[in-house]
Formats: C-alpha cells, structure tokens, sequence
C-alpha cells in the first residue's frame, strides 16, 4: 500500500545521508497553508486575467495593440 501522507526529505550535504520521514503537524499545517495560498494567488490571477480580457474585448483591441498603446 502506498503511503498518501506528505513526506520530508532531510540531506545533510557533508554526509550525503538522506532520511525521508512522515511530515509532522506543523509541516502538514504549513502544507495546508501554502497550498491555501497558492489558490488564492491562482484564483486573483485568473480574476485580473478576465478583466483585462473584457476591457481589451470592449475596446475592440487585442494585447499587443494596447502595449503599442501604452508604450
């Protein structure tokens, strides 16, 4: 059976020794957070993507038009 929890991989750079352990409850948290996070960024992202995107459509441009515009 394989093992769904996250795991941490610890390599001490002077030994070369690796250990891979069960991530505990503060990693599993930070985990949680990060991914939290990530669609949160994900989601403004795809929200000022849309945006932009109606403003070009309702200007009747494209991207690259508005670049030659603005710069």
């Amino acid at each position: 059976m394989a093992n769904t929890k996250p795991q941490v991989k610890i390599v001490n750079c002077e030994t070369g020794e690796e250990i891979i352990r069960d991530a505990n409850a503060a990693e599993l948290a930070q985990i949680e957070l990060d991914a939290a996070n990530a669609r949160k960024e994900k989601a403004e992202a795809d929200a000022k993507a849309s945006a932009k995107a109606a403003i070009l459509s309702k200007l009747g441009i494209t991207a690259e038009e508005a670049v030659l515009l603005l710069s």
